[in-house]
């Protein structure tokens, strides 16, 4: 496979995402997805709900181009209340491995003052790479 995790020599291993990746192939990129349904509707209000929707959401528009969650390589959350994302972990994380399965990519996530939907908590952009 042409996507690779980075991992310096020495480093502490990260947890729930890569310090880096490097990959060849077609790259796939998303625009900031929310955690609504495909009509733009949100169908909750919980922070972890969006999240998973959102998860849902990329993996849809992945699979348009081909790709799978494995050819994630970068994920940019943009999320409006740091402690319910630290309060979510636990559930957040099984909704994680469920959708994208065990698979980490290089990720941030930002805390934001708010986003352009107003009931959205979670936008988050991907990048993929489809191997040659």
């Amino acid at each position: 496979m042409s996507i690779q995790t980075l991992h310096p020599e020495g480093w502490k291993p990260a947890k729930g995402y890569a310090n880096g990746m490097a990959a060849e192939g077609r790259i796939v990129v998303t625009g900031g997805l929310v955690g609504w349904n495909a009509q733009c509707e949100f169908e909750s209000d919980d922070f972890v709900d969006q999240t998973a929707q959102t998860l849902r959401n990329i993996v849809a528009v992945l699979a348009e181009a081909g790709a799978r969650p494995e050819h994630l390589v970068r994920l940019t959350w943009y999320i409006t209340t740091k402690d319910e994302y630290l309060g979510g972990l636990k559930r957040l994380g099984a909704h994680y491995k469920d959708i994208i399965g065990r698979h980490y990519p290089a990720m941030a996530v930002v805390q934001v003052i708010a986003l352009m939907e107003d009931r959205a908590k979670v936008e988050i952009e991907a990048t993929a790479v489809i191997p040659a």
